[in-house]
């Protein structure tokens, strides 16, 4: 089986034209190129390339993202692993009608996109693992294994906060560890506010910025907030943007706060963003990849 191809987060659609371009079409587009969370500016989850059913042959068949759309006399939904190409995943939508198939795309995007995500977070980490920094200082002082490629250096460590870039050609890309008692974080409803007055206080301390500005969370725009899970211990996932006061800079934000009991601790896990000229989409998803890698002793 040959080996799968294509960028990150990107997915060919196989189906024909006159369903790309009608309503078909639009289902597609409004959900597996909706808004991705917690970025500054509208950025597609996936970048889409369409073909013809006909032409998906050969050498096209070796995305490792594909979505497949026809019509035909049955109707079913399945994902496909692995089916022309190693590693890939597929999904295969068929209905005896254009209304049908619309519906089946809104009823199985959530599901069918929590697959192509964990795909790729799995390749992103892949390919992080070719080359990996070295992180036991991390580990020693803060009990904390991350896998991150060696293209990032550590940019400030203490007894409790470490900070971690990568520069780019016009900014950086960061990751944050530090860890706050559990009571810090009091419950579900005030979970979003105790998690900005945290993230507000530990930024404006410890992150150096120009002309005296602080490192806060944007104001204008409320961050989400979402639960999940880091190396099976309950976690709150915040994505937002973040802006230095009264300074015009600016960026995406996802932050990870695992309750980690045994320790009593939230560890913090933070990814940001600062490269004005630059889509930040994988950027971001780059940053999650290396957050999720997260084991904690």
């Amino acid at each position: 089986m040959p080996n799968s191809v294509g960028n990150i987060n990107t997915l060919l659609v196989v189906t024909p034209n006159d369903l790309w371009n009608g309503v078909v079409g639009e289902a597609i587009r409004g959900n597996f190129a909706a808004p991705t969370d917690g970025l500054p500016q509208d950025e597609p989850l996936f970048s889409m390339d369409q073909m013809q059913p006909e032409t998906f042959s050969g050498f096209a068949r070796s995305n490792r993202l594909f979505l497949y759309v026809v019509l035909s006399d049955d109707s079913s939904v399945k994902l496909a692993t692995n089916e022309y190409a190693k590693p890939q995943i597929g999904a295969i939508i068929k209905a005896s009608s254009e209304e049908e198939l619309v519906k089946l795309i809104n009823g199985n995007s959530s599901r069918i996109i929590e697959a192509f995500h964990k795909s790729e977070i799995a390749e992103r980490q892949r390919r992080t693992e070719i080359s990996l920094l070295n992180t036991d200082s991390l580990k020693r002082i803060m009990g904390l294994n991350l896998k991150m490629p060696s293209a990032y250096r550590l940019a400030k460590a203490t007894d409790s906060f470490f900070w971690f870039r990568k520069d780019l050609k016009d900014g950086t890309t960061n990751i944050l560890v530090y860890e706050v008692p559990l009571e810090f974080i009091k419950n579900d409803s005030s979970a979003v506010g105790d998690i900005i007055k945290m993230r507000d206080s530990i930024g404006s301390k410890l992150l150096p910025v120009e002309d005296d500005g602080l490192f806060i969370t944007e104001g204008a725009y409320a961050p989400y907030l979402f639960k999940t899970a880091i190396d099976g211990k309950f976690a709150y996932l915040t994505k937002g943007t973040w802006e230095v006061k009264d300074v015009y800079m600016g960026g995406p934000f996802l932050n990870y706060a695992v309750k980690d009991e045994k320790n009593n601790r939230y560890l913090i896990l933070e990814g940001f963003t600062y490269a004005p000229a630059a889509r930040k989409r994988d950027l971001q998803f780059e940053l999650e990849s290396i957050l999720v890698s997260a084991k904690i002793e």
